[in-house]
């Protein structure tokens, strides 16, 4: 199995291609829209870099994978469903988040059972991508809909579990929970042998390091700096619901999330022919 990794300087995002290299099946992790939130308006360098690697590999993308409903970048599926002919899955909690947030945005026509979507997975199935296994673990906490994708010797946690020296998602979103997360890192990650390979969702490069984005669930349970594996609930709980509250939302909070939860489908045209993206004002107080 062979992974490359497509970094987004902009949203701080990890996308990657994952294949088998006897078959060329593949799965995509993670793609990003380029959005540009002055000008009101989306590219496709992101999606274009990765198109261009699975042609010149010669690859068979089955599935198109999203690790959840992301608050900080656009997903850029639809783009990729039309151009490879992948479908588009995501773990079967997202009803939740659309349900939650289809209020927020008043998107009377969101529908909430998840068919914008071409699969919705379950905890501890085997999604076949030709020759590729993708076991899916549902990990929530940043999210009710995260998950996790369990792909040979390698895990790829989206949010939930970062680099060592950065920790953990944060779980203060609508529906999140730092018990939830507590519990997916340690009774679901941590569980998994210590050799196994994580690759995260995002890298901030703290304190200006290099990018890094490959850890172990070893390494991890060792050394990472919010959730090692000997810390209790109630400390990291302590530790994650203060620290959050401290935090400011991502920047493209709104852009990303009524998109996201729609499959990254943008919004629809209006009467003239225009579409638009809803701010709501003073949600964040």
């Amino acid at each position: 199995m062979q992974i490359q990794h497509f970094f987004d300087e902009a949203t701080w995002t990890l996308t990657y291609v994952v294949w088998d290299e006897a078959t060329g099946d593949a799965v995509l992790i993670d793609p990003v829209l380029d959005f540009d939130p002055l000008a009101v308006s989306v590219s496709t360098a992101s999606n274009d870099a990765v198109v261009a690697f699975v042609n010149d590999k010669g690859l068979k993308v089955h599935w198109i994978l999203e690790t959840h409903a992301h608050a900080d970048h656009l997903s850029g599926s639809q783009d990729l469903k039309k151009r490879l002919g992948a479908g588009v899955a995501i773990g079967e909690h997202i009803q939740t988040v659309q349900q939650t947030f289809k209020g927020v945005f008043g998107m009377a026509d969101l529908a909430t059972d998840g068919s914008q979507f071409d699969k919705l997975l379950v905890d501890g199935e085997t999604l076949t991508a030709g020759s590729l296994a993708v076991e899916v673990l549902h990990t929530p906490g940043h999210t009710p809909a995260c998950v996790s994708y369990h792909i040979g010797d390698a895990v790829f946690t989206g949010d939930a579990l970062f680099m060592p020296d950065f920790g953990t998602g944060r779980c203060d979103f609508p529906a999140g929970s730092a018990e939830d997360l507590y519990t997916s890192i340690t009774s679901k990650l941590y569980t998994l042998p210590d050799a196994t390979r994580v690759f995260v969702g995002h890298d901030y490069l703290p304190g200006g390091r290099a990018l890094a984005f490959e850890t172990t669930i070893g390494a991890s349970k060792e050394a990472n700096i919010q959730l090692p594996g000997n810390r209790s609930r109630a400390e990291f709980v302590t530790f994650r619901t203060t620290r959050d509250a401290t935090l400011r939302p991502p920047k493209l909070i709104f852009q990303s999330v009524q998109v996201n939860v729609d499959a990254g489908h943008l919004p629809a045209p209006e009467a003239n022919g225009r579409s638009y993206l809803k701010l709501p004002i003073g949600l964040f107080g």
